[in-house]
């Protein structure tokens, strides 16, 4: 098998910057700055993730700074409003904290990324305390495995499994991350599943699939 990237803990970051409950606003604008990250998990006891504070928890404090109180009368503003007086972590996170497990793929935590609008991930274990982060960029880290990389598992892991017994040898070339397969099958109701498989190796961008069906008449089987 190759040691393709596959699941979160092959690409999160283990070494995390946090703070407890009670850290105050300016240190978590320090900390954000130093360390480079647009948010930080909020951890209480023995470092179990109870929420997380962002850039954008931070900026209502500035949205709100010269506007008029009484004009945010809808619910999902007076969030924004109370978090716009926080002083302390606690009371600028985002909570409960949108998490996931190191064994979670990449596909699984891309998925929770977009649905719930988040740029970074605490990674937790199965009684929440923190192991990591990962980011869109860890995500992305995927797509930096070179062709050579990809053709080889794509020949190994996919064609010589799902076409053992070709009409005829079956060509795989990568080029910038997308798989082109050519080549006579026997069996043209594998050529979607032999799209679906490539595509499923980490690093391909895109699969097309140049193959045709048919045994030739001086075949006997």
């Amino acid at each position: 098998m190759f040691a393709s990237p596959s699941i979160v803990s092959d690409v999160m970051t283990h070494t995390v910057v946090a703070v407890g409950r009670d850290a105050q606003f300016k240190e978590i604008v320090e900390l954000m700055g130093q360390w480079k990250v647009s948010a930080l998990p909020v951890l209480e006891g023995e470092g179990r993730v109870i929420g997380v504070v962002s850039e954008a928890d931070l900026l209502h404090k500035e949205e709100f700074r010269d506007s008029d109180p009484d004009r945010f009368t809808q619910l999902r503003r007076l969030d924004d409003l109370a978090k716009a007086g926080g002083l302390t972590a606690a009371d600028l996170m985002s909570a409960p904290a949108v998490t996931v497990h190191a064994d979670a793929t990449l596909a699984e935590a891309a998925r929770i990324m977009a649905q719930r609008k988040v740029k970074r991930l605490p990674v937790v274990n199965e009684v929440g305390i923190l192991e990591g982060v990962v980011s869109r960029a860890d995500l992305l880290k995927v797509f930096l495995r070179s062709d050579e990389e990809i053709t080889e598992e794509v020949r190994h892991e996919v064609v010589a499994h799902l076409f053992p017994a070709p009409v005829e040898r079956i060509r795989v070339e990568v080029s910038e991350g997308v798989v082109t397969l050519t080549g006579r099958i026997r069996d043209a109701s594998l050529v979607p599943v032999a799209a679906r498989l490539v595509r499923a190796v980490e690093g391909v961008v895109d699969v097309e699939c140049d193959l045709s069906s048919g045994v030739p008449r001086s075949d006997p089987r």
